[in-house]
């Protein structure tokens, strides 16, 4: 397994991936881990937490460039994933004891209630291209649950995975709490059959949870899946356009736009339609790509060139098929990964750029004679995960989000993000189950029924 340099091509580091006897002799120590650990008290685990939580903060510089070397985002905004990770850390070490209290249910008997208790061993499989805060995410209430965990990881990003290793032990976690393997995707199968493995959690392409779901339904183990997005957001014609152009390009340009939940399609309604172009336009104009390290530059790489190329390819069929390119579209004669800012105009069905989740900084803008054909063009997707609307008239946003838009998650003027404290995940093409806030940790438990009668 090579990590690659996106910046300039160059190898950082080969990695010697393991044997499948390697990997499941992993899995076992895992195994073994879990049976004291899942005996462990809440005060203690939340310890740990406490303490990962602060380890992250003090290395927070190291793993940032560590994440940027990697995958090629931005040191700053690689220093803010650390530091969300360091949030989710002290989110459950606060609050998972209260997530997993027992809850009273009256009935009959004189006594019943449901209590959470912990599977196993669970299964992480992560992407690249939020190589720290994808992993924490879902380890932190994982672990709290009294789970132990093994993580396989995207090849490109072997070094983040090792190091989030380290740190579980240098924690005080218990050595093979939390473990890493460096396999291919093609050989997930004996890891999934194995018995010790409780339940699987994937974030990812759409594709790659599809075949991990099969693999989990084949041998009868829990799943949870974020997969694809094609997020819309709907510019109605009283929104702060402003505002909204603000938000917008800051959600599309996050990460070079490598994120599943990154504003991805604008519909825009005709009487806001040209304005909305030409502010949106210019404001994807300033963006500056280049070293990630440069702390003036606004966007890194994508994380590999196949990628960069395939994205790259999605604009040429767009534009061939009417879509007006008005920015970028041109790639770079630099080496690496680079892509510059583009924005696709009068995007129409059939096109890529309409029905594809475009993971870069392109931006497809769609027209909508009114409110109505914008709610349905938002709709018009195989996918589900994010969406927004932006409107002054918050009645008529809360409606919108609450009971038009088919998505996991709606924002009414903001963009589509994750947070610790709210569920997360999506519908559909994108995926099942959820993270995050008590609905994350309860995921990957045994909700028992118990019941006490009179002798």
């Amino acid at each position: 397994m090579k990590s690659i340099n996106p910046v300039n091509g160059e190898v950082l580091k080969n990695y010697e991936h393991h044997s499948i006897e390697g990997a499941l002799k992993i899995v076992n120590s895992v195994d073994k881990s879990w049976q004291s650990w899942k005996n462990s008290s809440f005060d203690h685990r939340s310890r740990l937490m406490m303490n990962l939580a602060s380890l992250l903060r003090s290395k927070r510089d190291e793993l940032a460039r560590l994440i940027t070397l990697e995958m090629g985002k931005i040191i700053s905004e690689s220093r803010s994933e650390v530091e969300k990770c360091a949030w989710v850390c002290e989110f459950y070490a606060e609050n998972a004891e209260s997530f997993l209290s027992n809850e009273p249910i009256a009935t009959d008997y004189p006594d019943s209630y449901v209590s959470f208790r912990p599977l196993g061993v669970v299964l992480a499989v992560m992407p690249w291209n939020f190589p720290f805060w994808q992993v924490f995410r879902c380890a932190a209430p994982t672990l709290m649950a009294g789970n132990t965990m093994v993580l396989k990881h995207a090849g490109n990003v072997s070094g983040c995975s090792l190091a989030i290793e380290d740190l579980f032990r240098e924690a005080g976690f218990p050595d093979n709490a939390f473990r890493s393997i460096l396999i291919p995707g093609s050989e997930m199968e004996p890891i999934v059959a194995h018995p010790a493995i409780r339940a699987v959690t994937l974030t990812g392409s759409t594709p790659a949870g599809k075949s991990l779901a099969s693999l989990a339904g084949k041998y009868l183990k829990k799943s949870v899946l974020e997969l694809g997005g094609s997020d819309p957001y709907i510019i109605l014609e009283d929104a702060d356009l402003d505002k909204a152009v603000r938000l917008c390009v800051t959600s599309r340009l996050l990460n070079a736009g490598q994120s599943c939940i990154a504003a991805k399609r604008f519909i825009v309604v005709d009487q806001v339609y040209d304005v909305f172009c030409e502010k949106f336009r210019n404001a994807m104009d300033e963006s500056r790509f280049g070293d990630p390290f440069d702390e003036s530059v606004t966007m890194g790489p994508l994380a590999r060139t196949d990628l960069r190329d395939e994205l790259h390819g999605q604009v040429l069929r767009s534009v061939e098929m009417g879509a007006v390119l008005s920015l970028g579209g041109i790639i770079p004669a630099a080496k690496g990964a680079f892509y510059p800012a583009t924005v696709l105009e009068n995007v129409s069905p059939g096109m890529p750029a309409y029905s594809e989740e475009l993971f870069g900084p392109v931006a497809a803008i769609i027209k909508a004679r009114n409110e109505k054909e914008a709610v349905e063009i938002a709709n018009d997707t195989e996918f589900g995960l994010g969406a927004a609307v932006f409107t002054r008239n918050l009645e008529k946003g809360r409606l919108l989000a609450e009971d038009l838009m088919d998505a996991g998650c709606c924002f009414v003027n903001d963009f589509v993000r994750s947070d610790p404290r709210l569920p997360f995940g999506g519908i559909a093409e994108s995926g099942y189950g959820r993270e995050l806030s008590s609905f994350g940790i309860r995921e990957f438990v045994n909700i028992k029924t118990v019941v006490v009668n009179n002798p």
